[in-house]
């Protein structure tokens, strides 16, 4: 069966059940689903795949936000469908989009496109600005919450005059099959030229370059717009969510789609719901199977992008309503673009860069925007020419030793996987009036190494004599094998002159932008190696916090991991403190260090110090050294004290 044909096939099962249909999916899609059966599936932000059983709307989330995204109109010029080609009729249409918290033009967000059904219109998803929707209010809840990362979306119509036009099923076919041309051509250059998402420009090949952030979903003749926009458009989108809605059940018919876009199976994920009760159910379930059955491989069913492309999950009692559609709706952007959700492809060091690549070729990866450069010090000369092993020495990096370049490349590559999957892996910490009053504060931000959503943060400060800031050695390689163990680390690029006020900084920022970034704000611990490791201390001191902050609802770090650094202060209101250092080492001696600890430990503050036989200055994580494991040593004294913060 050819795909016209099964979609007219679809057709008359759908006007065959038109009474059905008109009283489930109504135009506000107000309908509540039947609860009954207790929800037994992780959170899907508690998991690296698409969980077994849809998450449950809390009912919470149905009433306004505390914390409120916005809607705006957009209207944008178009051609009437069938004659786009000739341009022969304008149109002037609109969409609605919703802009989350805190939005920020400077920053860059994914942005999902989302298609209503029959008898509907822009209007149905988010409402107006006027009168905003209850699907509204469950993005505003899920995203303050960090379930869903923050992100743009988009409620457009296929309608064309009215929303009479959705309710001409014959006409509606009609217009979704077309609609791909106003979408590119259209669309998504007014939407995307007015806000900010990750493609550079509305250029065709700036819309194809950003493919990677961008998603299309819709439910019941939404979902068959999806569909066509998978057929047409995947040079632009890489994410689909169709929902109760299907084109084709011969999976021949869509295997050969993708061939003819020339993309490949590792090009794309569709992520695919439907309930038991729904009229629609049965094709489009069938669609779905007939897909995983083409023996080509084209779809391999899967719960994450690393086995496989294509996803479907049943709704047990589910039926075609505009809460269901709300219910699968929210499943999936909570999936999409989020924290666990990192494009999971087996990348090699060669698949990206190697030993042998340049800093200049890193600094110019786009994934690295226009913060590449704070990747290696800002304070020294670092030559572009030179290659990673080659500035991986102590030339580059004074006063350190051991130093990996595997270690090196492993953390660019890393950072650059993470880019490319849509997570934002650097946080500046000053806005952009503070920076045009001190230029000096461009200099200094966070580079994240996500973990866990919900999870605790750990704030990385690496040494350097407070000349430069060492974080290739001494602070990323922490925070990524941090991160590993389902803590949220951030790495701080700081201003050797100015080190403690960013520190301070950054630690505002974080517990203020907490929700918004899906992190526990208090039981966190700050690190730091021989002069990070003195910023780390002094920060940790809660009398020190407050008044270098002018903030006293923040809470003191639950613990300081301190490495090789001579400080020798002593409070009664220290924060818990692990150290390790060797015995050779010729700036911080390992004496001094003990004893300060031994002074904490007396006055009632918990303590761990170990020190390493022969090992010098800077060894970092100590990897082939008698110092190897010291890291998780220091993240069970870490563990130890969680709950203890700020008491």
């Amino acid at each position: 069966m050819d795909g016209k044909k099964a979609v007219l096939g679809f057709l008359l099962f759908v006007l065959v059940l038109s009474v059905t249909a008109c009283s489930h999916e109504n135009a506000k899609q107000t309908g509540k689903p039947d609860m009954a059966g207790e929800e037994t599936g992780k959170a899907v932000g508690d998991s690296e795949t698409i969980p077994d059983v849809l998450e449950q709307i809390p009912d919470e989330y149905k009433e306004p936000a505390q914390v409120q995204g916005h809607i705006e109109r957009l209207d944008y010029k178009t051609y009437e469908s069938f004659s786009y080609v000739e341009k022969s009729e304008q149109l002037t249409k609109t969409a609605y989009v919703y802009l989350p918290a805190d939005y920020d033009k400077e920053q860059r967000y994914n942005i999902f496109y989302l298609m209503h059904g029959g008898w509907s219109d822009e209007t149905t998803w988010l409402g107006t600005p006027e009168h905003p929707s209850e699907f509204k209010n469950i993005l505003d809840h899920a995203i303050a919450d960090g379930k869903i990362k923050p992100l743009i979306i988009v409620c457009p119509t296929y309608n064309n005059t009215s929303g009479e036009d959705s309710a001409d099923y014959s006409l509606a076919l009609k217009l979704t099959d077309q609609y791909h041309q106003e979408l590119v051509g259209d669309l998504i250059p007014a939407a995307e030229s007015r806000y900010s998402t990750f493609a550079e420009d509305t250029t065709e090949q700036g819309i194809k370059k950003s493919r990677d952030h961008r998603g299309f979903g819709g439910f019941s003749m939404g979902s068959v717009a999806t569909w066509h926009t998978f057929q047409y458009c995947l040079d632009y989108f890489r994410y689909f969510m169709p929902m109760s809605g299907n084109l084709s059940t011969d999976g021949g018919y869509m295997s050969d789609m993708v061939k003819k876009s020339g993309h490949t199976a590792d090009d794309f994920f569709i992520y695919a719901m439907s309930g038991t009760d729904d009229f629609a159910y049965s094709a489009f379930k069938s669609q779905i199977e007939a897909m995983a059955e083409v023996s080509d491989k084209t779809f391999v069913m899967a719960d994450n992008e690393q086995d496989g492309n294509l996803a479907f999950r049943e709704q047990e009692g589910g039926t075609h309503d505009g809460s269901y559609a709300s219910l699968y709706t929210y499943n999936g952007l909570m999936w999409f673009w989020s924290g666990e959700n990192r494009q999971k492809k087996t990348v090699s060091a060669s698949a990206y860069f190697t030993e042998d690549s340049t800093v200049g070729e890193v600094l110019a990866d786009s994934a690295f925007e226009d913060f590449g450069r704070l990747l290696f010090p800002v304070d020294r000369t670092v030559p572009e020419d030179a290659t990673l092993s080659e500035i991986s020495t102590e030339d580059v990096y004074v006063w350190y030793s051991d130093i990996k370049s595997e270690k090196t490349v492993e953390i660019v590559n890393h950072l650059k996987t993470r880019a490319e999957a849509g997570e934002k892996i650097y946080f500046p910490i000053y806005s952009k009036e503070e920076i045009r009053e001190d230029a000096s504060r461009a200099d200094t931000g966070l580079f994240y190494f996500g973990g866990s959503q919900g999870e605790r943060f750990a704030v990385m400060n690496a040494g350097g004599g407070f000349m430069y800031v060492g974080a290739m050695h001494d602070s990323f390689p922490h925070a990524l094998e941090v991160s590993k163990k389902g803590y949220n680390a951030f790495a701080l690029i700081y201003r050797p002159d100015k080190a403690y006020e960013d520190l301070g900084r950054a630690i505002v920022y974080l517990y203020d932008h907490a929700k918004e970034l899906g992190i526990k704000a208090d039981g966190y611990s700050l690190w730091g190696g021989s002069a990070g490791a003195r910023i780390a201390a002094a920060l940790g001191n809660r009398d020190y916090l407050q008044a270098l902050t002018g903030r006293t609802d923040i809470p003191q770090a639950a613990a300081v991991i301190m490495q090789y650094t001579g400080y020798t202060d002593i409070s009664s209101v220290d924060a818990p403190t692990y150290a390790c250092v060797g015995t050779s080492d010729g700036i911080a001696s390992a004496s001094a260090m003990k004893s300060r600890l031994d002074k904490l430990d007396k006055i009632g503050i918990p303590t761990e110090f170990h020190s390493y036989k022969g090992l010098s200055h800077g060894f970092g994580l100590g990897t082939g050294t008698v110092a190897e494991g010291w890291l998780d040593d220091a993240v069970r004294f870490w563990e130890s004290q969680i709950g203890g913060a700020g008491k």
